[in-house]
Order: C-alpha cells, then structure tokens, then sequence
C-alpha cells in the first residue's frame, strides 16, 4: 500500500506518506500567544505522521485572526516553538511550522483597534471569528468588520514578516515551514477576483494576483532555501466569502512559478464537507503537468482514496485532519484497520489537555480491558 512507503521530501526523508493537517486547537500560553509544553505533548504524541504540519501561526502582531493562536516573532514563542520542535523529533518525527497573515478574516481587538488589511477594502460575507474577551471567556464568533485596502508600504512589510516567520522557524527546530495561501486568508484574498479589487501592479490580471504571493516565496527563499518551503492552496474551497470564477486559471499559473522557484511542495485544501464540490480529474492533471515537485492533498481522505490519488499519480502525500485530533496513532491503525475513535467537538478550540492530548493510543486504550482481564484469570 502505498500511503505507508517511505518518501523523500526534498532532503527530509519520511517514514510514510501521511501527513498531519494543520488544524487551530488555540491552546496557548497568555498572555503572548506562546506555544508550551501541553502542545508539545500534541505533536510528539502524532509523530508518527510521515510529517506534521502545525496549526497556522501569526508571522506578526496584526497577522491574528483567532484567539490563543500561536506565533513566532517573539523570542517567547520562539522559545516555545523550540520545545515542541524538539519534542517532536525526539519522538523521530518531521515538522514543518504553517505561517500565516488572515487579512480581512479578523477584528480589530487583534489590530489595536484598527481595522485588518487586505487587498481591497470589502468585507467577507457571513465570515466570523473566534474571540475571547472579559464578556466571553470561553470564546464566541463574531463578524469580520471592513478592512483597509493595503498601500505598498503594508504589503513590503508583509513580506518582510514572511521572512522574518521563515527565519524565526528554522531557529525554532522546524524542518520547513508552510505558508498558508488558501482558505480565505490574506494570501487567498490577493488570488481571488471577487476580494481583490485592486488596480495597481497587484491586481486585475492574473498575473498581478499572483504577485504577493511570488514575492514572499521569493524573499524567503532567499533566506531559508527554497527547499524548506511548502505552500498551501486552495482552489475549489469558497467558504470564507472565496467564490472566484478564475481562481483555478491563478492556482495553476502560481504553480507554475512556484515549481521553478523549486518550493518543496505545494498542500491543496480539498473542500471536505458533505456537499462539497468534487475535484476535477482535468485539475489534477493540469496541475502535475505544472508543478513538478511534490503535491500533497488534504479533504476527507481513507486509505482506499488516498492509494488511488497516490497510484494515480495525482498526489505524493495524503494529509489527514480530524482524524489525528482522537487517534494520534493514525498511522498504525491505518495500516492494521484498527477502529478509529471519534473526537469530541466541544474543546477543539482552548481550553486544556481534555480533548486535545488525553486521546490515547489503541494499544493504550486497550491496556485497562487487558488488566481487567487478567485480574479475572487470576
């Protein structure tokens, strides 16, 4: 089967095809959004994953979008960061470190007071946030007010802090990062017609919607080695307010750049809830046929799926999401199609080790039924 072969990921090698999804858990240290030990615990226990992709993680004070997200621009969670890197691969495992800025998908108590940036100055449909505030400290969602059209001056910054995030990540013991260009988000919004009104050198063609993105691959490479690099795509997700008649033609252009710039992958985000829409074979193609390096897919994957996807030579690695957050031993029940536990909804968003490390193995689940057990032999 081949989701359990090992594969070489640029110079990483990895013990199999399966990767962990980045998935928001919020469950940092406050005040300052600093990763700590519950959530080094997290990803050691999923080291198993060929590799691990991290929760999205600000690249700079008014990069936020959530409450009690991590970042990485700070010495404290640098240092945090370190002992979740180090963690991980004490356990033998890979991880890359999911960098973001969320544009117009946030709310000025993350702006100080401000409104967020993006590219054109038009607010997202039926788009909320989680926050937590005095009123609310258990969180609740809000809407995302209208932003502030970027100036030049912001998106040179944004670059900037792309790469600081790069830098600050390999410090940290990250064996790459991943820059989150999908799912609404601000990279996403530059990419999409519908939220990118502009008239200036980043808007109208396709060429100029690719543009930020191009620079901040470019400008991090620079710094880290493009070899460290993955980018996360999303071109049949539209939630968020993303609805873009020529997002595809934007997706598979970028691509196109992003395979000569030799990033070392490109994540697409597959829409994964029960009427979403189905990605074309002719996408797929399309896209090996641009983009040369490697291709992992997220959206609701089994093992049968994600063999196809593999065997069909459309994908290198399948990244699972839910699935990981009850079974953080994935992989060997995968592979020995052992039971599958479910997750429980309410503490995936803060709160504490309930819900988010005391999931146990299968063997370990299984370990009191034995003692019992025994104690009956006995």
């Amino acid at each position: 089967m081949n989701l359990f072969k090992s594969y070489q990921l640029a110079s990483l090698a990895l013990n199999n095809r399966i990767v962990m999804a980045p998935m928001t858990r919020a469950r940092t240290t406050q005040p300052g959004n600093i990763p700590n030990e519950l959530m080094a615990q997290y990803y050691a226990q999923r080291a198993s994953a060929g590799l691990i992709i991290t929760e999205a993680t600000q690249i700079s004070d008014d990069s936020q979008g959530y409450s009690f997200t991590p970042g990485i621009y700070t010495a404290a969670q640098i240092a945090g960061w370190k002992t979740v890197t180090h963690a991980v691969h004490q356990a033998g495992g890979k991880i890359f470190n999911q960098v973001w800025h969320v544009g117009r998908v946030s709310h000025p108590i993350f702006q100080q007071g401000n409104a967020p940036i993006a590219p054109s100055a038009i607010a997202p449909v039926d788009t909320q946030v989680w926050i937590v505030d005095e009123a609310h400290p258990d969180g609740h969602m809000v809407d995302c007010p209208v932003p502030r059209a970027m100036q030049q001056t912001d998106m040179d910054r944004v670059v900037a802090d792309f790469v600081n995030a790069g830098v600050n990540a390999v410090e940290a013991g990250f064996d790459g990062i991943e820059i989150h260009g999908g799912n609404g988000y601000l990279i996403d919004q530059f990419l999409r017609t519908n939220s990118n009104h502009r008239t200036d050198a980043y808007g109208g063609s396709v060429e100029n919607r690719i543009r930020l993105l191009l620079e901040i691959v470019q400008a991090v490479s620079a710094k880290i080695g493009a070899h460290k690099i993955g980018i996360r795509l999303a071109p049949y997700v539209t939630f968020k307010d993303m609805a873009c008649p020529e997002i595809v033609n934007a997706i598979l252009l970028a691509a196109k750049h992003l395979s000569a710039l030799g990033v070392a992958y490109l994540h697409l985000s597959e829409a994964d809830w029960d009427d979403a829409p189905q990605i074309p074979e002719s996408f797929r193609i399309a896209l090996r046929n641009v983009f040369k390096g490697t291709i992992i897919v997220a959206g609701r994957y089994d093992v049968p799926r994600a063999n196809d996807v593999i065997d069909k030579g459309y994908a290198d690695l399948v990244a699972f999401g839910r699935p990981f957050i009850a079974n953080p031993d994935l992989p060997d029940r995968l592979m020995h199609q052992l039971p599958l536990s479910a997750f429980d909804k309410g503490p995936l968003f803060g709160g504490s080790a309930a819900g988010y490390t005391d999931y146990p193995a299968y063997s370990e689940a299984l370990a009191p039924l034995n003692s019992a057990d025994n104690d009956e032999v006995a």
